[in-house]
C-alpha cells in the first residue's frame, strides 16, 4: 500500500463510529489495500444478482462489459451510457472542491475514482463494498489511476460504519434494489449526510409495460426489488429531503434529493 492510499485510509477512519474504529483497529485489516471491517462476516446474499457480485469473474469484467451491458438492458437504447450516469451522479450530488462524498457499494470503484476527481485533492471519496474480490480490483485500479483521495472500505453498505453527519454527498447507484432491507439502507444513508447533504440514486422502477402480477416473480428469480414509480421520491420525501428530482429510463430510475 503506497503513501498516498495510506493517508486516505487515515482520513476515512476519522469518519468512522466508535466500533468501526475498533474493527478498523484490528491487525491486517489493511493488508488487501482497503480496510476491511468485515473479516470473516458478509452480508447475507439476496440472490443470484448479488451472488455473481462475490465471484471473481464479475469483477474482472465488472467495469468494462457486465455493469455496461445490464445498464443498456434495463434503461433501454435511448437511456444514458456510463459516461451520462457518473454525470447524472456528479449533477445529483453536486459534488464540490473540498466535498466529502460516500460511494454505497462501490463495487470496483468506478464511479468513486470520477468523484475523487470532481472534489479534487482537499476533498474525501469513501468507497464501501460488501464484496472481497471487487474491492481487490478496486485497489488495482486506484494505483493505476493514482486516485489520493480515495479510500476503500469492505463493510455492509445497509449499516454504515460511519459517524452521523460525515458526508456531503452520498451515492447509491444500481445497488439499493439488491439491498434486503432497502429502506434502513435509506435511513442510514440519510444519517451519515451533514446538514444540505445531497444523495444521488440509481435503481430499478417498474414501468406501466410490466403487469403488477408479473413482478413477484421477476423478483424471487432475480432477486432484485422492483420499486413503484413513487416509492423511492416518496421514501426520500417521508425522511426529510427537499428538492427531490427524478428521471426514468426504461426500468432505471434517476434520484436525487437535499437533506
Amino acid at each position: 500500500m503506497n503513501v498516498e492510499t495510506a493517508e486516505a485510509q487515515e482520513r476515512a477512519r476519522a469518519l468512522l463510529t466508535p466500533e468501526g474504529q475498533a474493527r478498523a483497529d484490528v491487525p491486517g485489516v489493511t493488508e488487501s489495500g482497503y480496510l476491511d471491517l468485515l473479516g470473516g462476516e458478509a452480508p447475507k446474499s439476496t440472490g443470484t444478482t448479488q451472488d455473481l457480485m462475490l465471484t471473481r469473474a464479475v469483477p474482472a469484467i465488472y467495469e468494462r462489459w457486465w455493469r455496461p451491458a445490464l445498464a443498456r438492458v434495463a434503461k433501454g437504447l435511448t437511456g444514458p451510457g456510463m459516461a451520462e450516469e457518473i454525470r447524472i451522479a456528479r449533477l445529483l450530488m453536486g459534488l464540490e472542491i473540498g466535498d466529502t462524498a460516500l460511494d454505497v457499494a462501490c463495487g470496483p470503484g468506478n464511479f468513486s475514482r470520477a468523484f475523487a476527481r470532481a472534489v479534487g485533492p482537499d476533498g474525501l471519496v469513501v468507497g464501501i463494498d460488501a464484496s472481497e474480490t471487487m474491492l481487490s480490483r478496486g485497489v488495482a485500479d486506484l494505483e493505476r489511476d493514482d486516485a489520493r483521495n480515495l479510500a476503500l472500505v469492505r463493510g455492509d453498505a445497509t449499516k454504515l460504519p460511519f459517524a452521523d453527519g460525515s458526508f456531503d454527498a452520498v451515492c447509491c447507484f444500481a445497488a439499493l434494489h439488491l439491498f434486503s432491507n432497502p429502506f434502513a439502507a435509506l435511513d442510514d444513508m440519510k444519517r451519515v449526510l451533514g446538514e444540505g447533504g445531497r444523495i444521488a440514486i440509481m435503481t430499478s422502477v417498474r414501468r406501466q409495460l410490466m403487469l403488477a402480477p408479473v413482478k413477484p416473480l421477476v423478483e424471487r428469480g432475480s432477486g432484485m426489488r422492483l420499486f413503484e414509480g413513487d416509492e423511492i421520491t416518496g421514501a426520500l420525501e417521508e425522511r426529510g429531503f427537499t428538492e427531490i428530482h427524478q428521471r426514468l429510463a426504461g426500468a432505471v430510475q434517476f434520484v436525487g434529493g437535499r437533506t
